[in-house]
């Protein structure tokens, strides 16, 4: 199952852009980033490969453990989803029809990110349920 994150804004060349690249490029799995400008009017193209599901890193979704979040991804793959979607929103994140339409709302807790701060955690979060997956040593449970 392919690995998809949508972001909002430009990382550019920083710390947060060098650990999204470190662990997407540990990803076993296929994967792919993808920046849109930070305007309401740009959005998404649709997915090129289905069954897809759309995860959207939100203040009002669920703070899964790393173990439930890479069970859910293990069910999706097993289930023969081909692509999952990952969206960071903009400042303002997203309306309440879009997240009506996602499969899953995740949050990272109740304290605000840093944007890029937050796409370096996803990244880091994919590997991790990866890893997980695989029986990988990386995880320490307890």
């Amino acid at each position: 199952m392919k690995l998809h994150i949508i972001a909002r804004g430009k990382i550019g060349r920083s710390a947060e852009a060098e650990l999204v690249t470190r662990y997407m490029e540990r990803l076993s799995w296929p994967w792919q980033v993808t920046e849109l400008p930070d305007r309401p009017d740009a959005v998404a193209k649709p997915p090129t490969t289905a069954p897809c599901r759309t995860i959207l890193l939100d203040e009002k979704g669920k703070n899964l453990s790393s173990v439930a979040f890479s069970g859910i991804l293990g069910r999706w793959r097993d289930d023969g989803v081909r692509e999952t979607r990952l969206f960071i929103g903009g400042a303002d994140g997203f309306d309440d029809a879009q997240r009506a339409e996602a499969d899953l709302l995740l949050s990272f807790g109740n304290a605000t990110w840093p944007h890029m701060m937050a796409r370096a955690m996803l990244a880091e979060q994919l590997w991790r349920a990866t890893s997980i997956l695989a029986g990988h040593p990386y995880h320490r449970e307890g």
